[in-house]
């Protein structure tokens, strides 16, 4: 199986797989399943992240991978008396992408199929009609004509719903399209660079993260950062690919199929939260790109950031830098990436853990 196919096949897998935020059970465990085929370690900590660890030939140089296992989604807030269920969003849902979509309300006694509906075009009035949707005034229809058929199915408040959407491929077949890349591709890359890993063992003995609830203020990369102490840090996550029609080229971030992204710097709008990366990190990734012949882009984002906002800070501070995936359209159902910068992400992440050594992180 080529590369390309090995990571579209796990993609599928895991961006199908439910995980909205504080509920990624099913994911989670696709996921330890994955990585005790070639780790040496792999363990479960208290809030739920999946740690798997390769050991290197030096066990107190230890790098930390890390990938966000959460998507973003919705939680059933009531259950209405017709059987409509109005719901709260979890993490940065935004409402213009939901109208008219297939969601899965998981519930204690299955997944049941529903669709988000809102008042219909002809009853809204001309001022309504130019508005974009709001929140409050969506709900899912599962089919429950009471309340109490909607109870007996299974659904109570706090439950979790996800997009319902298969993950295919566009064009070629190297541009892909689904849901919950933000940040299963993130995953998928580093299941991949830690199956090379165990193959031909680096120096630095290397933990991969599988995070939780990035998407409501990367907690379990603070805890697993932590518990590991590292002395190095590597977040893979998706970025802003605006190269699209109506855009001006420098407003594109990076362009899809041009190379995995190094991070620079971003930042979350309107607050001093994000990431300066450390200019040690940032350097080897460029060196090992630029050396190994691996195409990659430069990003800076507003906007937005990554696990790695948190692991920077923790304990006296952690050296970290971000790879991110060009991705279009993030945060919606219909995500698009292309399979060669994941590709080219598992070469360069893989060839940077096998070329660091700890005087590179040093400002002595």
């Amino acid at each position: 199986m080529s590369d390309q196919a090995r990571i579209f096949s796990t993609l599928k897998e895991l961006s199908e797989a439910c995980g909205v935020s504080g509920f990624e059970e099913e994911v989670r465990q696709l996921i330890r399943e994955k990585m005790e085929e070639f780790s040496d370690e792999v363990s479960v900590d208290k809030l739920g992240n999946v740690i798997a660890k390769i050991k290197g030939k030096d066990e107190g140089f230890k790098v930390m991978l890390a990938a966000h296992m959460d998507e973003i989604g919705l939680m059933v807030k009531h259950i209405e008396k017709n059987g409509f269920l109005r719901f709260v969003p979890v993490g940065g849902v935004n409402p213009v992408m939901l109208v008219g979509q297939r969601v899965l309300v998981i519930t204690r006694k299955g997944k049941i199929r529903g669709v988000v509906g809102t008042r219909p075009p002809h009853l809204l009035t001309p001022e309504e009609a130019k508005k974009a949707p709001e929140i409050k005034n969506l709900f899912i229809d599962i089919g429950a004509k009471s309340k109490e058929e909607a109870e007996k199915m299974g659904v109570r408040i706090g439950d979790v719903v996800t997009l319902e959407r298969d993950l295919v491929r566009l064009g070629n077949g190297s541009i892909v399209t689904g849901k919950a890349f933000d940040d299963r591709i993130g995953v998928a890359i580093m299941i991949e660079a830690m199956r090379a890993l165990s193959e031909e063992r680096p120096l630095a003995t290397t933990y991969a993260v599988a995070t939780v609830q990035e998407e409501v203020g990367c907690r379990g990369a603070q805890v697993s950062a932590f518990k590991i102490h590292p002395s190095m840090a590597i977040v893979l996550d998706i970025t802003a690919a605006n190269d699209v029609a109506g855009v001006e080229e420098r407003d594109y971030i990076v362009r899809l199929g041009a190379g995995p992204a190094i991070k620079v710097m971003d930042v979350i709008s309107g607050s001093f939260l994000g990431l300066i990366a450390h200019p040690k990190v940032r350097d080897l990734l460029i060196k090992t790109a630029e050396e190994e012949g691996i195409p990659y882009q430069l990003e800076i984002l507003v906007g937005g950031s990554t696990d790695a906002a948190t692991i920077h800070l923790v304990r006296e501070g952690i050296p970290s830098g971000v790879v991110s995936i060009p991705t279009r359209y993030a945060h919606s159902p219909t995500e698009v990436l292309s399979l060669d910068d994941a590709v080219n992400a598992v070469k360069l992440v893989t060839k940077a853990i096998r070329r660091v050594r700890p005087e590179d992180l040093s400002y002595q």
